[in-house]
């Protein structure tokens, strides 16, 4: 447990992060002079490098160590933040924000790996993610309070200092207390694939991010798509073709895997349209201060903090059937509620919608890690938790890209005026993600998909696979070490 609580701070302060920085960016933009487009890469810089390297990260740490990866993504996180709190101009600060998301992409897969390897009975360890993402969910939503409270009494360079000492002791305790762990046998590194990788991801990202900006018929746009798309055929050919492949793409012959991997991405791009549009929702429309709108999002925190220890036991006890049916239809259900979004609508139904979101994405978490790492080879526990990680990253700069997008371009008026009819389309999308979450956890989730998982694990090598959870009656623990 104490091994988990320290995994589960260097996740606080990534998730912390990662929606902090948003309340920031006004007084960010006046000390430092930047425009719109500047403000713009002191996020995007991070979540492109982030998501570029999340699974060369996640490789690296079976291959020369988990806790040795672990210290040195804590490391330069910190450090990372610390000079961004120092950073004299705005080119310095996205410089320094890409050194947090080296340290950033170290973490959270590589803590992943060593719960897996440190919680290996099924009930227990999927008790243990329920913890995991009760955590997530809750640095995620409260990133606008903690970062409201700290803008208005420090200044924005206090968003970064909060970071250096919860780096630093987490970094000693991970030095008294984590045991080190590696793959039974390190393999060899991938650089073709990783750089294969990196292509498909910055090509995406950059694509979805400066799309709505570029126009999405620009050659630029259409050039970025084409690249990634041509990288991923490549990735695709080239990688069954290795010995010891940076990721072993039988892995999607899983359904529950590649399961999994959808509905992270479609549960993270409705928390990524959620968060940007109606964070300007509140603050330009109904002239809320950073502080009070990051206040009226407090349900959804607590709701992912109670619902994710919740999700974890169901998971442990009765497999990710019921979980991720619960958030489809809490997911789905708040972007309904927020189709009839008016700029007068009641407080009183604003705080049930959030409720219901954060619900939803509370639930989501524990099962999307739990089917990602269950029945995987040991040696690839780090691999298939940085493809789960990558997987909520693009999700969330998909959902941000098209959601944000979509409603930029129905508005036709006022901004303060009609942003709150403009945003109805970007919440059908909101919508449309519930429903993909709902429909892949029936698909998923049953005898026909755990056989697919069977048949998976026959192919991959025996090194001891993390163990099955109890997804029906029938299935029996996968052998554990």
């Amino acid at each position: 447990m104490l091994i988990l609580a320290i995994c589960c701070t260097s996740l606080f302060i990534v998730g912390l992060d990662t929606t902090i920085v948003n309340v920031a960016l006004p007084s960010i933009g006046r000390e430092l002079h930047a425009g719109v487009s500047g403000l713009q890469w002191v996020i995007d810089a991070y979540i492109l490098v982030l998501a570029s390297l999340l699974m060369l990260s996640g490789s690296t740490a079976d291959r020369v160590g988990r806790r040795r990866t672990f210290q040195t993504g804590l490391a330069l996180f910190s450090l990372g933040s610390l000079l961004c709190s120092l950073a004299p101009g705005l080119g310095w600060l996205i410089a320094f924000r890409m050194l947090q998301a080296v340290g950033g992409s170290m973490l959270n897969p590589v803590a992943m790996s060593i719960i897996t390897n440190v919680f290996i009975e099924p009930g227990e360890r999927a008790r243990a993610i329920g913890v995991w993402g009760g955590v997530f969910g809750l640095s995620m939503a409260l990133g606008p309070i903690v970062g409201g409270l700290l803008v208005q009494g420090v200044g924005w360079r206090g968003i970064f200092w909060v970071n250096v000492p919860v780096g630093v002791a987490a970094i000693v305790l991970t030095a008294m207390y984590v045991p080190e762990s590696r793959a039974p046998r390190a393999r060899r590194p991938d650089p073709v694939g990783q750089a294969l990788v990196i292509v498909v991801l910055t090509g995406m990202v950059y694509a979805l991010i400066e799309g709505p900006g570029a126009g999405w018929a620009s050659g630029e746009i259409i050039g970025c798509f084409a690249v990634a798309v041509a990288a991923l055929c490549a990735l695709i050919w080239y990688e069954p073709r290795r010995a010891e492949p940076l990721i072993d793409l039988r892995f999607f012959r899983s359904a529950p895997f590649s399961g999994a991997v959808a509905i992270a991405i479609s549960a993270f791009a409705a928390l990524g349209g959620f968060l940007l549009v109606n964070t300007l929702y509140l603050q330009n429309v109904r002239g809320y201060t950073p502080l009070m709108a990051g206040l009226y999002v407090l349900p959804m925190a607590a709701m992912a903090a109670i619902g994710a220890p919740i999700s974890g036991r169901i998971v442990g006890s009765r497999g990710t059937r019921l979980p991720l049916i619960a958030a489809g239809l809490f997911i789905t259900a708040a972007g309904l509620l927020l189709t009839r979004l008016e700029n007068g609508t009641s407080a009183v139904q604003l705080l049930l919608t959030y409720l219901i979101f954060g619900i939803g994405f509370g639930v989501v978490n524990a099962p999307i890690t739990n089917s990602t790492v269950s029945g995987m080879p040991r040696s690839q526990a780090g691999v298939a938790a940085g493809v789960a990680s990558t997987s909520r990253q693009i999700g969330s700069s998909l959902g941000v890209a098209v959601i944000g997008a979509v409603t930029v371009s129905a508005l036709h008026g006022p901004f303060r005026n009609d942003f709150a009819v403009a945003s109805h389309v970007g919440w059908w999308v909101m919508t449309g993600c519930g429903v993909a979450v709902l429909s892949l956890g029936l698909l998923v989730s049953g005898r026909w998909a755990h056989e697919t998982a069977r048949r998976t694990a026959a192919l991959l090598p025996e090194d001891g696979p993390v163990a099955n959870e109890p997804d029906s009656a029938d299935l029996q623990p996968a052998r554990s070490e």
